[in-house]
């Protein structure tokens, strides 16, 4: 079906805009605080008042206020409204610093005692029950390169490389809602690409898939706009993810008319209404419906919503057609049947969305592919290496959460999936032969789980040696869940150092002198000993016992608490125990992901909720995606702001 393409693009542009105004959210209503909290809420205010204002005022605001803003930071406003979600991370960060004794600096003389530190942290971990209850807002978004490469396979069977001239998203950008024109321009240029693989050109027979998409003609005399309606009420079903509005389906038919008006066909007429289906913002945007029940600030997602959010988090592309089946007959968002959806599509292979999506991104393998080696140190690292290495953490992934394995499992499992150009690394190629990946006991238990597998342990080194301050910070903050303040400015590399002075040294004596300075003592104290824990394996995750100077490795530390090691099997041991604080860490990773938002305010005690309920069942993988997609934000949306200073 061939129509002039300046003719048919230059058609779409102002009749999409008014399409892309039934996007704005609903407006304003009252907000109001959860009463159940009413008790807590007096706790913290009354801490808050007594203590925590005192001791900021004494400690921080000197360097931190109204007057001298230090790191751009002023506390002013937090005193004023410490409960303001805006002010969480502000809080956290100083929290952070508070307990690595680096604020106030040791160059001040007021310092706090080790009672008021504790006081501090304490508090700050019940801030969040000032937070009235609240799931947040609906993340508009633009479909990621991925789903809608997906989404266009599932709709018309074309290959999703269709979108591969689109740009890759970057890994820690989170999701876009805007469209550049030259954006745009990609988007028109796809969706002709896909009409000209999908339907018939002109006076040839229809294909079977146009048949299904554009039922028959109307016979002659009939009337053509009734039976377009039609088409358009169906296309738009499919395509938008939700039965479509009669103004939306007023905007389609419009373009149709267009169509008949510049003497196209009546075939040409809806071909050029389904492009039209195809850039819209209703297709390439999730979005939720504009209609709201009035006088409410926060609403339940409808069941097209629901079934949208949860096909994108679990495949990555559109519902299939027994989750829109129970959006339909609006069954899906029923507990039982929302948890058996979950179990469903956790089953199917299209599920490693899920781990390309966000264990990638969790465990830093995101940019795996064009990280940079030293290629005359490390030979080994081809294309084929680095997709092994990839493979192997998406399997592993994947088998935590298809076995419904205690998250724990991702630290202390005696188990990874190789193949012969993997296996080197783990010494292991006699035994292991061929392309092929599969499942291998590990019998040396310094090996096993994420902290020793050779992908995590690549992206946390420099190009040419490991790092030990990058892989402590790595599991700290990707495994612990704990806040690691930035590095003080002006800190001199260790490449800085003299060259005379540590030409002898082996990296772990060469960062214990770097720890003199007393400006990178206080952190690299909690830092270094987990990443010389692990300096075993050096920068591709190899085994080594001798560092690249010939010294030995000293892997021996001491973490918060006594905690002794002295080999990464040790670490593992340790780490593993910790198991809330890895439920509750990954908890709140896959939250933020498949609320496609930051956590804040409400969401924490949310957290702590779906922790407690994921301890219960014994930290299985499957019961955390169950919690978080049964959870009161993913299943609730706002419609207005809240009315916090800030707002007003």
């Amino acid at each position: 079906m061939t129509i002039p393409r300046t003719f048919r693009d230059g058609l779409l542009a102002p009749l999409l805009f008014a399409s892309a105004l039934s996007l704005a959210p609903a407006g304003h209503a009252e907000s109001g605080s959860d009463a159940d909290l009413a008790a807590l809420q007096a706790d913290v205010k009354k801490s808050f008042r007594d203590k925590v204002t005192p001791f900021v005022t004494t400690y921080c605001t000197d360097c931190h206020g109204a007057k001298k803003r230090k790191g751009q930071i002023n506390f002013q406003p937090a005193l004023k409204n410490p409960g303001d979600a805006n002010f969480s991370k502000q809080w956290k960060q100083a929290l952070a610093n508070v307990k690595t004794h680096d604020m106030p600096p040791d160059e001040t003389d007021k310092q706090p005692t080790d009672e008021e530190r504790q006081m501090f942290t304490d508090w700050v971990a019940k801030v969040k029950f000032l937070s009235p209850k609240d799931s947040g807002p609906f993340v508009i978004r633009r479909l990621t390169k991925v789903e809608y490469g997906n989404t266009l396979h599932d709709l018309f069977g074309v290959d999703p490389a269709i979108v591969h001239e689109l740009p890759d998203e970057v890994f820690g950008e989170g999701y876009l809602n805007t469209l550049s024109p030259l954006q745009m321009e990609q988007y028109l240029g796809i969706a002709n690409e896909v009409l000209d693989r999908i339907l018939a050109p002109n006076d040839a027979p229809p294909t079977d898939l146009q048949k299904r998409l554009f039922g028959e003609p109307p016979a002659p005399g009939a009337d053509g706009q009734a039976a377009a309606r039609k088409v358009a009420r169906s296309l738009a079903r499919s395509a938008y993810r939700r039965p479509a509005s009669e103004a939306e389906l007023d905007v389609l038919l419009s373009v149709f008319d267009l169509g008949r008006q510049n003497k196209l066909s009546y075939p040409a007429a809806l071909s050029l209404m389904l492009k039209a289906v195809l850039v819209s913002p209703q297709f390439l945007f999730i979005t939720p419906d504009a209609e709201a029940e009035p006088g409410r600030e926060i609403v339940p997602l409808d069941d097209y919503q629901l079934a949208s959010r949860l096909s994108y988090l679990l495949w990555a592309t559109m519902p299939d057609a027994e989750l829109s089946a129970l959006a339909d007959n609006g069954q899906l968002h029923e507990p039982a049947v929302l948890k058996a959806q979950v179990r469903r599509l956790l089953e199917d292979p299209r599920s490693r969305a899920l781990f390309d999506g966000f264990g990638a991104q969790w465990l830093g393998l995101g940019n795996l592919e064009s990280k940079t080696f030293d290629t005359a140190k490390f030979p080994q690292i081809t294309s084929e290496m680095r997709l092994a290495m990839y493979d192997e953490a998406r399997l592993f992934f994947e088998s935590i959460v298809r076995e419904n394995r205690s998250v724990v499992s991702f630290v202390d499992a005696d188990y990874t999936f190789l193949n012969e150009t993997l296996a080197p690394i783990y010494d292991l190629e006699k035994s292991i032969t061929g392309p092929q990946m599969r499942k291998v006991h590990l019998t040396d238990a310094n090996r096993g789980g994420i902290l020793a597998m050779p992908g995590v342990l690549a992206t946390t080194s420099f190009p040419n040696r490991t790092s030990p301050v990058r892989r402590g910070v790595w599991v700290l903050e990707q495994v612990l869940g704990e806040n690691v303040p930035p590095a003080p400015p002006n800190v001199p590399a260790l490449d800085k150092q003299d060259k005379k002075t540590v030409a002898n040294l082996t990296l772990r004596q060469r960062t214990e002198l770097h720890r003199t300075n007393a400006v990178c003592a206080n952190c690299h104290k909690i830092l270094d000993p987990i990443g010389f824990g692990l300096e075993n394996f050096d920068a591709i995750g190899r085994w080594r016992d001798q560092d690249d100077t010939g010294g030995a490795i000293d892997a021996a530390g001491e973490l918060p608490g006594g905690k002794h090691f002295a080999s990464p099997k040790e670490l593992k041991t340790i780490i593993a125990a910790r198991q809330d604080d890895l439920a509750r860490t990954l908890t709140e990773k896959l939250l933020a992901y498949a609320l496609c938002r930051q956590l804040e305010g409400y969401d924490e005690i949310v957290v702590d909720q779906l922790t407690a309920s994921v301890a219960r069942d014994g930290y299985r993988m499957q019961t955390l995606i169950t919690e978080i997609v049964t959870s009161y934000p993913f299943t609730h949306r706002r419609i207005s702001e809240p009315l916090t200073s800030s707002s007003k």
